[in-house]
């Protein structure tokens, strides 16, 4: 990115040299899920979704997604695509865990209403959700000031938190992300394994199952903002 204003965010001129560049990094023709990063309320929808049906006319991307948008953000830039005859949206990265559940008031229901992928970024809460307190304890994790704080402020339900999963039998970043795969909202969260050992443990998260009483006391120790908007707040 540079300091010029379309050598940034998303302006026609950026995204499609940003494309270019990602081709030729990749050394590939084409990009199957083209995201933007983050909103940019200075660009409007007809420049961007200009740019975009140019490079999906010419192949190079296949489908584009949003990331990190509010539920109206993703109704304004799928209607406007409506109005072009352009397919619009197709998923949306979103923070979404047990721990950061706001996802559910209104990027969760949009995004089921448009038929969008939804692929959560941070599902174990940066670690938080991982068995922290059993690491620490064992020595095998340093948190950082801004984790300590947290799990200082969070101790009694992560505490509660590890207690349910110890009881199941499971590893809590296991348990974790099934929570997520339970969700039918949830098309697949991202994980960053770093070891072979850690990849073959969070497929585990396919084989476990969640049943009712199950989902209920995780809600009673992470509860959410109380389901979608407005019943959440208005009802």
């Amino acid at each position: 990115m540079g300091e010029w204003p379309n050598d940034s965010r998303l302006s026609a001129r950026h995204i499609r040299h940003a494309c270019e560049e990602s081709l030729r990094r990749l050394q590939t023709d084409h990009i199957d899920l083209y995201q933007m990063h983050h909103v940019d309320r200075d660009t409007s929808w007809e420049e961007i979704w200009q740019a975009m049906e140019q490079l999906v006319h010419e192949g190079k991307v296949l489908y584009v997604g949003s990331s990190n948008f509010a539920g109206w953000h993703i109704a304004q830039a799928n209607e406007v695509a409506r109005s072009r005859h352009f397919l619009g949206l197709g998923s949306e990265q979103c923070l979404y865990n047990l721990n950061d559940r706001m996802s559910e008031l209104e990027v969760l229901p949009v995004c089921l209403a448009y038929g969008m992928g939804v692929i959560p970024w941070s599902p174990l809460a940066g670690g938080l959700l991982a068995g922290v307190l059993r690491k620490i304890e064992k020595g095998t994790r340093r948190a950082g000031e801004d984790t300590r704080k947290e799990i200082e402020e969070k101790h009694d339900r992560l505490e509660a938190w590890e207690h349910l999963c110890a009881g199941m039998g499971e590893e809590p970043a296991h348990v974790a992300l099934a929570w997520l795969l339970a969700n039918p909202a949830v098309t697949a969260p991202i994980v960053g394994p770093r070891t072979l050992e850690q990849l073959d443990g969070s497929l585990r998260a396919l084989e476990v199952a969640l049943d009712a009483e199950t989902m209920g006391k995780l809600d009673e120790i992470f509860p959410g903002p109380g389901g979608p908007a407005p019943e959440a707040y208005a009802w």
